[in-house]
């Protein structure tokens, strides 16, 4: 076995073209293991957890490129350094053939253009608030994809932010369209009258891929952070975007997409609700109390809410239901009929936190003792997130999962394990997956997890079991992954298709006869 380590200094590099670049390299039989990232306290101890020590190491600073390297000899090191270069070159390459330019800092862009009015940023957490600050300085709005940032910090520069009329964005904020550009992971949705804030990416996305489904459009999709409707934080960038939607004049409906706000937090959101002149939809996941109120129309899921605002667009009525409006496909009566009477267990192993939490609180509806690791309640909480038992619901992003690695949205490879080992449980009767398109996320979701899936099957089969899938595939026709192909793959594999998350979870229960 040999490794290579190595610092290269001021050689700055996004984190997620880095997690990407490693995954890439990891897809390599001459790699047991690597790390190429930028050199932070985090990525250090990541480093050091799994063998790579050096002096060199411990002196890097966080605006320092460490490529360290485990190989089975020193030949397989010195191809995959020359791999890295070919990988960081091609980055390069593409960045010129799109025109970008390179700036050590905010202040050196907007010097250049101080037409620059927005800032994407992604750095590890100790650093983020004086890049906010930065930015905010410059007249420029944030999107702060970045975690583990302090409340006070949080807090600090959002209210900065409403002094000057800006927005922040985050932090830990994963989705954005503004001006029909989507920003870090974000759907090819059309453009149109409905504007969305939402304190959840996934919620974004989901509601506002079926608007598109259903003929509709999005004006604006703003992003808060998911602390933003917090009891510290108190909903500042909700509330800043709900007046800019106001205010907006290619806004005709406005969509709140969030889990529960805090009492004291939501009763200042429905109160700036009900001063809009605009219809106002109201997607409080896992939240039913509340019904109705002047201009104020409360969805019973995202499903439901994309449904009530092409309504509104249009002028329309639609009937609001806390079913799906789409049918459960009559090929799940069918599987139900293949388990055997032991399996009764749904294993959902999703990549979207928000989408898992939509799916828990549906399940929990109508089974007993469904556990999650995005639960609230004391009683649905899983011990342990790496092992499931009975009716499980696993959100592959939180951080214990993602510590040192890409979001399974960018590499799917850590919930491809976790499948092949839920298939070894002989209670287990469906699996359930989401698959999200889109700008960000992984160029072949489908195609990344098929392998699994089919391992999957295997193992049941070998036992004498037959599994089932349902996957729902989270994305436009206009998505570059191309939605067909990624639907037709998952047909192939024998995986039922659900046409939203709603309907997934039905579909996942009435495969085990719920």
């Amino acid at each position: 076995m040999a490794q290579y380590i190595c610092v290269r200094k001021n050689a700055y590099h996004d984190s997620v073209s880095l997690m990407t670049l490693t995954n890439e390299l990891k897809k390599s039989d001459e790699i047991e293991d690597a790390v190429v990232s930028m050199a932070t306290d985090m990525n250090k101890e990541l480093a050091e957890n799994i063998g790579f020590i050096s002096d060199d190491i411990q002196s890097a600073g966080p605006n320092d490129l460490l490529i360290a390297l485990r190989c089975p000899d020193e030949e397989a090191c010195e191809r995959m350094v020359v791999r890295v270069d070919e990988l960081l070159q091609s980055k390069k390459k593409k960045a010129a053939k799109s025109k970008e330019a390179t700036y050590r800092s905010i202040h050196q862009a907007n010097d250049d253009d101080a037409d620059l009015n927005m800032a994407v940023i992604s750095v590890a957490g100790d650093y983020a608030a004086r890049e906010v600050n930065a930015a905010l300085d410059c007249g420029m709005n944030v999107m702060l994809f970045s975690d583990n940032v302090s409340v006070e910090d949080e807090v600090a520069f959002k209210n900065k932010a409403h002094e000057l009329g800006l927005l922040v964005m985050g932090p830990d904020c994963g989705t954005a369209i503004i001006d029909g550009v989507g920003l870090c992971f974000a759907n090819d949705v059309r453009r149109g009258s409905i504007g969305i804030v939402a304190a959840s990416g996934t919620g974004l996305q989901e509601v506002s891929v079926i608007i598109d489904r259903l003929g509709g459009g999005i004006s604006q999709a703003i992003g808060t952070g998911g602390r933003d409707l917090s009891a510290p934080v108190g909903g500042m960038m909700m509330l800043d975007g709900i007046s800019k939607l106001e205010d907006d004049e290619d806004t005709s409906v406005i969509v709140l997409v969030s889990k529960p706000p805090v009492p004291e937090v939501a009763e200042k959101v429905l109160h700036a609700v009900e001063q809009c002149t605009k219809p106002v939809v109201v997607c409080f996941i896992a939240d039913e109390a509340h019904r109705g109120g002047d201009g104020i129309v409360f969805a019973r899921s995202l499903e439901d809410a994309a449904i009530q605002a092409v309504a509104l667009s249009k002028g329309e009525d639609a009937p609001s239901s806390g079913k799906s409006v789409y049918p459960v496909a009559e090929e799940a009566r069918r599987f139900a009929g293949k388990l055997s009477a032991n399996q009764k267990s749904i294993r959902a192993l999703y990549c979207g936190g928000t989408l898992a939490a939509e799916a828990l609180f549906e399940m929990s509806k109508v089974r007993d003792g469904v556990v999650s690791n995005v639960a609230k309640k004391a009683h649905q909480k899983m011990s342990d997130p790496f092992v499931s038992t009975g009716d499980t619901i696993v959100d592959l992003g939180d951080d214990v999962f993602t510590k040192g690695r890409p979001h399974p949205m960018i590499d799917p490879s850590i919930r491809c394990d976790r499948i092949v080992a839920e298939a070894m449980d002989e209670s287990v009767g469906v699996i359930l997956l989401d698959f999200e398109l889109g700008f960000g996320s992984n160029a072949d979701p489908v195609g990344a997890t098929i392998e699994a899936i089919e391992q999957a099957q295997k193992i049941a089969g070998e036992q004498g079991r037959h599994m089932a899938f349902v996957g729902y595939v989270l994305g436009t026709d206009r998505d570059y992954q191309d939605y067909q192909k990624q639907c037709a793959m998952l047909e192939e594999a024998g995986v039922l298709i659900a046409q939203s998350n709603l309907n997934a979870v039905e579909t996942a229960l009435a495969i085990v006869g719920a």
